[in-house]
């Protein structure tokens, strides 16, 4: 099999990586990739927001499956056009991937389907938000605002805060640029990330995971596009697992078949697991980054073969998942000012060690590997349980050098530690 992966993040470098040990993956392209992929995959620059362009590409390296891994060419219907010319394509119709294009689409599907969520309200007029803001206040002595763009904001779109100046000012910012803004009710308990290959009603789940959004320790600082995560869940109780998948995952993937809007491809459902149980946050039409990276070292069965069964409406003969023992942690390791405009072209030492993936790198003339991006590199470590997986990626960490860069310190600290706890 020849498989062709679209995307030039930590997430496709970490699909790359779980692709070329499937015995039955032959050749491995990436477009357009980065530095760190170079040695597993031919690489191919190419305007992935571009149909025609992917198309083109995926015939002219006879690629016998194509995976997607950023939402927006999704969104735009590039994995149409690839089925469209014959070729199995992993990943949603443009349809079906408004459930992460469009919140309030989601919304729709979830009360629908009968899924828990939060309590949610779209505001696309600025004389409307006071009042709106004012229904959706923080409960007595918990809590805050939730503040989402309706569209793709690349997980920095939302803000959650018990100040009502911070939410106004950021639901304002985004209805000054057009941008509907959905107010959300909050909700408590850890997070939750749950990846399923999705073909139609089919669902297979795969391990679940924890990322980390704020930028500082402590969960502080603004949202990012994620600052780590971890695999698996040793807090989280098997039917509490058991009950994301059956009475959420599945009931939305059958209300899109019944919407005519069947899904195929990855369906991460964000969780809150509330004392009430467990409700979305969000759902996403693709592999999240950072939790891919976690995951997938961690997967034991063959990914491209995974990958090509629901691409071809065949996952409901795919094997049973095997996974291996132990843990996975990822780090990531962001540039100076990141989550805001960052700071560029700076020298990476270390970049090329085992277990770092790389993400906002390039390759400058000289042959030296520098930073292009607000998340750097993706650093996974693991073992045979947390301790042993966070002892790993932070050793690696030791060995990087980027000038002005951060990362958190206590990415699965708190697990590892047995301080979650899910309320009953």
């Amino acid at each position: 099999m020849r498989v062709l992966v679209i995307g030039s993040g930590a997430r496709e470098h970490a699909l790359l990586l779980a692709l070329r040990r499937d015995p039955e993956v032959e050749a491995l392209a990436v477009a357009p990739g980065n530095p760190g992929m170079a040695a597993i995959a031919d690489q191919h620059d190419v305007d992935i927001t571009s149909a025609e362009a992917v198309t083109e590409l995926a015939r002219r390296v006879g690629a016998d499956l194509v995976v997607i891994g950023p939402e927006v060419p999704l969104v735009l219907g590039v994995a149409d056009a690839v089925r469209a010319a014959g070729i199995a394509c992993f990943g949603p119709s443009r349809d079906a991937a408004r459930i992460e294009g469009s919140k309030a689409f989601a919304k729709e599907v979830m009360n629908a389907a009968g899924v828990p969520t939060a309590a949610s309200e779209i505001v696309d007029n600025p004389a409307h938000l006071d009042a709106a803001l004012d229904r959706f206040g923080p409960p007595a002595g918990e809590a805050a605002w939730v503040v989402k763009d309706d569209g793709l904001a690349a997980g920095k779109g939302v803000v959650v805060t018990a100040d009502r100046d911070a939410a106004r000012a950021h639901a304002a910012g985004l209805l000054d640029c057009g941008h509907p803004v959905l107010l959300e009710s909050f909700l408590d308990g850890p997070e939750v990330s749950l990846f399923c290959v999705v073909d139609g009603e089919t669902v297979v789940p795969l391990l679940a995971a924890q990322d980390f959004k704020r930028v500082a320790d402590g969960d502080t600082g603004p949202n990012t596009g994620g600052m780590g995560a971890y695999a698996p869940l040793p807090w989280l109780p098997a039917d509490v697992y058991a009950r994301i998948v059956d009475e959420i995952v599945k009931p939305v993937a059958a209300e899109m078949v019944r919407r005519g809007s069947a899904f195929s491809g990855l369906l991460y459902a964000g969780l809150a697991i509330t004392s009430r149980g467990p409700a979305v946050v969000e759902f996403n039409c693709r592999f999240g980054d950072p939790e891919t990276q976690s995951v997938l070292p961690l997967l034991d069965s063959p990914l491209g073969q995974l990958l090509h069964a629901a691409a071809t409406g065949r996952l409901a003969q795919f094997p049973e998942l095997r996974w291996r023992d132990g843990a996975a942690v990822t780090v990531v390791v962001a540039a100076e000012n990141y989550p805001g405009r960052p700071r560029v072209g700076d020298v990476i030492a270390g970049a090329e060690a085992d277990g770092v993936l790389h993400a906002g790198t390039a390759r400058r003339a000289d042959g030296a590997i520098v930073s292009s991006g607000g998340r750097v590199l993706s650093v996974v470590g693991t073992g045979a349980d947390l301790d042993a997986a966070r002892a790993a990626a932070y050793s690696i960490l030791s060995s990087i050098r980027l000038p002005g860069s951060h990362f958190r310190h206590d990415i699965g600290q708190t697990a590892a530690e047995g301080k979650i706890v899910v309320k009953r």
